[in-house]
């Protein structure tokens, strides 16, 4: 438990998110589609948290993904999500609007 607590609050290297995409990265947004529908990343595939478990074969886990959403508290439930999955090298963007301008 200690070892969890840790991990939250230990501050993390700084992700090139620019970087990532220019080398593959998906974005995937995890918003609804109606959230989605009013404005989202250009090239960012939808998927809900809530299909999210049933719509995994629509990612391709050889390369890196990010996740997005309104906040970063559901696309941090899609990167625990994806990587109990097996995906190795997922990144929560956060909100989509930050990491729309950080990919800018």
């Amino acid at each position: 438990m200690f070892q969890a607590l840790k991990s939250l609050f230990t501050p993390q290297e700084p992700v090139d998110y620019s970087e990532l995409r220019k080398n593959g990265a998906s974005i995937i947004d995890v918003r609804t589609s109606g959230e989605y529908s009013s404005g989202h990343i250009k090239g960012s595939k939808n998927i809900p948290l809530q299909v999210l478990n049933s719509k995994l074969s629509k990612i391709d886990s050889t390369k890196p993904v990010i996740v997005c959403c309104a906040s970063g508290a559901r696309s941090g439930s899609a990167k625990r999500i994806l990587e109990s999955n097996g995906f190795e090298e997922v990144y929560n963007g956060g909100g989509w609007q930050s990491l729309n301008s950080a990919l800018n």
